[in-house]
């Protein structure tokens, strides 16, 4: 491990000591995973993974949160909270992440409270303070601990420290949640969301791990990495994927000439 990246560890597990106990924020990803087993060295038995189940949650990082919590051993509990019933969430404003993220976080709060965690700690690191995420408005009112930004450790770093500890999500692709692929002030449903599911995983299961699939009514925007936009575009691969996105409930699909974008629905803003 590299001097400077073992410093950044060390200050993390310093930072984490001096919550005296923490209930984590835990969705399976890389930066949750990599802050569950942090935490875990660094409090021992004071740590408690929470999930809070949605709508918007896919299904496959349900599963990779249940691998990793079986491989760590450490409590968990999961909240069921129906998104769709926050005020603003639904009606999908470029706020709507605010929203969300508060009322979510509420509830982590107060799980945190009822099992005398001393603090929140979410896996945020410092690479998300670069775009646009109300989300963090939430966070930073609710008090929630953020330790990657705290000791300043950027995503590459992350995933860097999970290989180095043999964690299998160091090279997970990163997943914002099903509503981030509705465009803003397109009014978000049960059903929209299950499309999307079912449309991404579609996609997993047939091998490309990077990808997003943007909702427009019924019309499925497929984002793929530039590598791969070739393979996709294959007549037999292609017409699979039709079929298979019309069976989950589109009456079109598209693919992105552009290639795969983190937050490409931003673009529609024109004032963050």
């Amino acid at each position: 491990m590299q001097v400077e990246l073992r410093k950044k560890y060390l200050d993390l597990l310093d930072t984490l000591r001096s919550y005296g106990s923490v209930a984590v924020a835990f969705s399976g990803g890389v930066d949750s995973s990599l802050l569950l087993y942090a935490a875990r060295e660094a409090l021992g038995d004071n740590v408690l993974a929470v999930t809070v189940r949605t709508p918007s949650y896919p299904g496959h990082e349900a599963r990779d949160a249940a691998q990793l919590l079986r491989e760590l051993k450490i409590p968990h509990f999961e909240i069921g909270v129906d998104q769709l019933a926050v005020p603003g969430f639904a009606e999908n404003g470029p706020e709507r992440c605010y929203y969300c993220k508060s009322a979510l976080f509420e509830t982590v709060v107060e799980m945190a409270g009822m099992y005398h965690c001393s603090c929140v700690a979410d896996g945020s690191n410092i690479d998300d303070e670069g775009d646009y995420r109300p989300g963090m408005k939430a966070i930073a009112e609710l008090g929630i601990k953020s330790p990657f930004r705290e000791v300043g450790l950027t995503k590459e770093e992350v995933r860097l420290l999970s290989r180095e500890f043999e964690l299998f999500t160091w090279n997970k692709p990163s997943y914002a949640c099903l509503a981030s692929r509705i465009p803003y002030g397109e009014v978000i449903t049960a059903e929209k969301l299950q499309m999307i599911e079912a449309a991404e995983q579609i996609l997993l299961d047939l091998g490309f791990a990077e990808m997003r699939v943007r909702c427009h009514g019924k019309l499925a925007r497929i984002e793929v990495a530039e590598s791969v936009i070739e393979k996709i575009a294959q007549p037999q691969l292609r017409r699979k994927i039709v079929e298979a996105f019309r069976k989950a409930g589109f009456l079109y699909v598209s693919l992105d000439l552009e290639g795969f974008r983190s937050g490409s629905m931003n673009d529609t803003l024109t004032d963050k």
